[in-house]
């Protein structure tokens, strides 16, 4: 099973991805989890210690060098676009009780529709992951989804949009479905987080009604918290524990 989840910066992605991860691990599968979004931190969330420490795949300079035969940075030229990169998951994760976590950082562009030795690496590693691997990968997506391409889309099962209620999740949302869909990513579903009442819920169902809905999240003090403190929240005790459980039951 392959996973995508996104969402506007704040609505708590990556708590639900980290929650989502932690969750397919207790229940005995293999997780590969992807950090793909260059504000997000997910290592900590799945309370890996350290987590500022490593290293995105982006930023490693001589590897990118050694597998695409540019310098990182380097627009123009000759460049491998389809670089060696099978060995890489197993090579460059972080592992935590059997989940393995690859960052895969950002690309600086350098103008529109650039290609450059970075991004053909990063395509590259992610089309591997999505197509090749057996476990089951978690990506924690920025809501642009720019390492998603249309070689990889049609092997996603379900892109996950988080959002909370608020217009502007709302909008980001739509935002979201209709850069999918330009390359061809049609299996998403939405999950509702910090979700106070019947009408919160209400909300997000009548302004998302063409939307599939995997579940609701509650308000919940203990992840925030758990978030300030650096923790995961999978390692609170939470009542959205639970609702993962249903949600995971529906995928």
């Amino acid at each position: 099973m392959k996973l995508a989840v996104s969402g506007k910066g704040g609505v708590g992605k990556t708590t639900f991805a980290a929650l989502l991860i932690r969750t397919l691990n207790a229940q005995g599968k293999k997780v590969l989890a992807i950090d793909a979004d260059p504000d997000a931190n997910l290592a900590a969330g799945l309370g890996i210690a350290n987590a500022d420490k490593i290293v995105p795949i982006s930023e490693m300079k001589e590897l990118v060098f050694e597998r695409t035969g540019a310098q990182p940075g380097s627009i123009g030229g000759f460049f491998k676009l389809n670089p060696k990169v099978d060995d890489l998951p197993d090579a460059l994760s972080v592992t935590k009780d059997g989940i393995k976590l690859m960052r895969l950082g950002s690309v600086k562009k350098g103008g529109a529709g650039c290609i450059c030795p970075e991004s053909a690496l990063l395509r590259a590693l992610v089309m591997h992951i999505v197509l090749a691997r057996d476990e089951v990968v978690v990506m924690d997506m920025e809501a642009g989804i720019e390492h998603l391409g249309r070689a990889t889309a049609k092997a996603v099962d379900k892109l996950i949009v988080v959002v909370e209620p608020g217009r502007r999740s709302i909008d980001t949302a739509e935002h979201i479905r209709k850069l999918a869909g330009e390359i061809g990513i049609h299996h998403i579903a939405v999950v509702g987080n910090k979700v106070r009442n019947t009408t919160d819920q209400q909300f997000l169902k009548t302004h998302l009604h063409d939307f599939e809905f995997l579940g609701f999240l509650p308000y919940d003090e203990m992840l925030i918290e758990a978030d300030l403190k650096g923790c995961s929240p999978f390692d609170v005790d939470s009542p959205s524990k639970e609702k993962v459980k249903t949600l995971i039951s529906k995928l």
